[in-house]
């Protein structure tokens, strides 16, 4: 019988489940390795999404089968854990105590590390990350320019523990924040606590988290309801994802203390079906926590009783505002509701309900554990605490990053990032997904924090993180984020319905050479009427894309309009492709043609028909002498 009956059982048990995680936590010196190769250790291997689709299981079941050939099955055991955060450099597998971490390992990598690590303590040096600007080699997880100015709050048990266990949870804090809740604070103070620490939603709005709490509070019901948020869709975001398949607990006790504190005994998950590991672990998280008495009927002993239940969406994006996730986990179609009333007093199935995300979740036990003066410390006077951010696009290093609030864009993409990809030319980073907006060189040293970004015409969001170079046209990524928008469009209210429709046929005529100074004017005042009078969230951001890439990036709508060209050379409408005095006539351009529009003889400069040209860019391409020019 696992079931823990007081909060001083449950300490008793972090003290014993601490020993399994005493290895992976200490800092050890290089001379470890080769001084003692038969000291105990422990390997993990990244079990997230990306490694597991890149067969990081395979490398699991090889090194444990390999480690048992090998003899060392008494010093060396194999874990698997959730994502490490560097994702483009994955699978990874690191090696405690030495504290190596390597990276892109394959099944076939397995045999090497075994022999020349475990059994030579020999590091495999081709394994290892390399610094992209400094072309040098770095063992260490903590000495990578990747990690070193990052702050992990939300992700702390991220790569760490393994997600499947709760034991190693309850080892690395899990539960002991509710535990003080529920048997030394009241309801007060617990709101209280959270509004002092200055905790705002992370989901985009940025709402105070304790002022929600005291909402839904302060409304007698027979019953009131939790519900997270984990209908991550913005594109390329997978920040929640990742936190519920590395550390499903804190966020189930973050939940759970969320009831307690607004007087709720239910709480749903509503996650997107398209996270299956996601959902397989919260499965097997909420089991545990039944096992263990963590969660259910009186909770440690306690007169606290609360429970979970996972909902599932169907991906729409509009499901990302509360009313209209309301409206889904009640069966219906998931449209926004006018409000008032907030959720706080008539939410799901019209009883008082507090909605936060994932990443907001899992920051609660943290600032309980560790108390205000310590998470207040970190991040602006506005903006406290820690952001994570999903780092993708023209970016050397693609993966999750925690950075305090108030780091600068410029550090997260250059140092953290590590620069912009083949050396190109940066050009602006979209922050906050289809509702945010693209911010130009001009202000990378502007600091990560709400305010900021929105007096720059962008928005925190949820945290998607695009970085774009020279080779993108702002024209077509203002049409790209309005036409996934118009498909997410819930088309309740006519601002938004008919609106994003008129925008983007602006839009699709600019980038096809066909558009006017007046469609400029129009495009600037239409979305502003949007942004106004929009039913919900969805609507009134849609515009940002456009707006902010017409404020910042003016002369590339003009060279669309007036001069029919597109600097970028994205829009194949303005797009030309010619052969050069260059061409050395070796046919490669020819023969790779898929409409064979290219003719020429051999050794002689060849000639591109326009008429037949589909501008695929194929000739561009194969090239070997560049003499293919966009033009």
């Amino acid at each position: 019988m696992n079931k823990i009956n007081s909060f001083e059982e449950l300490q008793k048990k972090h003290d014993e489940f601490k020993e399994l995680l005493k290895m992976r936590k200490l800092s050890h010196d290089e001379e470890i390795l080769t001084e003692n190769k038969k000291c105990k250790r422990e390997i993990l291997v990244c079990g997230g999404t990306g490694c597991k689709a890149s067969n990081s299981y395979d490398i699991i079941e090889n090194l444990k089968n390999e480690i048992s050939n090998s003899g060392l099955s008494d010093l060396v055991t194999v874990h698997i854990t959730g994502c490490f955060g560097f994702c483009e450099k994955g699978p990874i597998v690191k090696i405690d105590p030495d504290n190596v971490f390597y990276v892109q390992v394959k099944p076939e990598d397995v045999k090497e590390i075994v022999e020349q690590h475990l059994l030579e303590g020999h590091i495999v040096e081709r394994l290892l990350y390399e610094e992209p600007t400094l072309k040098q080699k770095v063992k260490r997880q903590d000495e990578m320019s990747f990690y070193k100015k990052q702050y992990r709050i939300a992700l702390r048990n991220c790569g760490l523990i393994n997600p499947e266990d709760i034991k190693e949870a309850i080892g690395a804090e899990a539960y002991l924040a509710l535990g003080k809740v529920i048997t030394s604070m009241n309801q007060d103070e617990i709101i209280q606590l959270i509004s002092d620490s200055g905790l705002r939603g992370r989901g985009g709005g940025g709402f105070p988290t304790g002022r929600k709490w005291s909402f839904a509070k302060q409304y007698d019901a027979d019953q009131k309801y939790i519900i997270c948020n984990a209908d991550e869709g913005d594109p390329g975001a997978f920040m929640d994802r990742s936190i519920l398949e590395g550390d499903p607990h804190s966020v189930l006790e973050a939940i759970a203390i969320s009831g307690y504190a607004i007087g709720a005994s239910k709480g749903f998950i509503y996650i997107r079906a398209e996270y299956p590991l996601a959902i397989d672990r919260l499965r097997i998280a909420i089991n545990q926590a039944h096992e263990y008495g963590l969660l259910g009927n009186n909770i440690l002993g306690t007169n606290f009783s609360f429970d979970l239940e996972l909902k599932y969406g169907a991906g729409a994006f509009v499901c990302g505002e509360e009313t209209a996730l309301i409206h889904s986990v009640e069966g219906y179609r998931g449209e926004p509701s006018n409000k008032p009333p907030f959720p706080a007093q008539s939410g799901l199935w019209n009883k008082p309900t507090s909605v936060n995300n994932v990443e907001t979740f899992a920051n609660i036990p943290a600032i309980i554990n560790k108390g205000v003066d310590w998470f207040t410390s970190i991040g602006t006077e506005t903006s406290k605490g820690t952001k994570v951010f999903a780092l993708a696009g023209k970016i050397n290093n693609v993966g999750l990053v925690e950075v305090p609030m108030g780091t600068t864009l410029r550090e997260i993409i250059y140092d953290i990032g590590g620069g912009i990809k083949d050396n190109r030319n940066f050009k602006a980073v979209q922050t906050g997904g289809p509702s945010g907006g693209c911010i130009p060189s001009s202000l990378l040293d502007t600091p990560i924090d709400y305010e900021s970004l929105n007096n720059i015409g962008s928005m925190m969001g949820s945290g998607g993180m695009i970085v774009m170079d020279e080779d993108n046209c702002m024209v077509d990524i203002a049409k790209f984020y309005l036409e996934f928008t118009l498909d997410e469009s819930c088309g309740k209210c006519t601002p938004c319905r008919i609106g994003n429709t008129r925008l983007y046929e602006l839009l699709d005529k600019i980038t096809k050479g066909k558009g006017t100074e007046s469609d400029l004017t129009n495009l600037k005042e239409l979305g502003q009427i949007v942004k106004d009078t929009s039913l919900c969230g969805l609507g009134q951001t849609s515009p940002n894309p456009i707006l902010s890439n017409m404020k910042y990036f003016k002369d590339e709508f003009e060279a669309h309009v007036k001069d029919k060209h597109c600097p970028a050379g994205v829009c194949k409408d303005l797009l030309r492709f010619e052969i050069t005095d260059k061409c050395i006539g070796c046919t490669r351009c020819a023969k790779e043609c898929p409409v064979t529009c290219i003719i020429g003889n051999v050794k002689e400069k060849h000639v591109i028909d326009q008429e037949r040209c589909i501008k695929c860019g194929t000739c561009y391409d194969v090239c070997p002498v560049d003499a293919i020019i966009k033009k």
